[in-house]
């Protein structure tokens, strides 16, 4: 039984890593990270630093994602919608 919860525990965070890399891998094609950084603060904030900026907010993803898409106080990304949401949910959930 031991063996089998640490089975899943262990799978879980692969598969967790997993959508991780490849959000990372979505921020660095859409050219997210030219600015950011996970961790450290560039031209623009950290990802981190939004995270907590925002943490606790109902409203964050839809704010963001209307910032990032409409061009008004971030450059407008060359993401889909669809993209900028998942990576939004990404950035939220660090």
């Amino acid at each position: 039984m031991k063996a089998l919860i640490v089975a899943t525990l262990v799978a879980c965070g692969l598969a967790l890593s997993g959508q991780a890399v490849a959000q990372a891998d979505l921020a660095k094609s859409s050219g997210c990270t030219n600015c950011h950084d996970v961790a450290t603060k560039k031209v623009g904030p950290a990802f981190k630093d939004v995270a907590a900026k925002y943490k606790g907010n109902a409203g964050a993803e839809a704010t963001l994602v209307a910032k990032l898409t409409g061009g008004k106080d971030h450059p407008q990304v060359k993401a889909s919608p669809e993209d900028v949401t998942k990576l939004v949910k990404w950035i939220l959930g660090m």
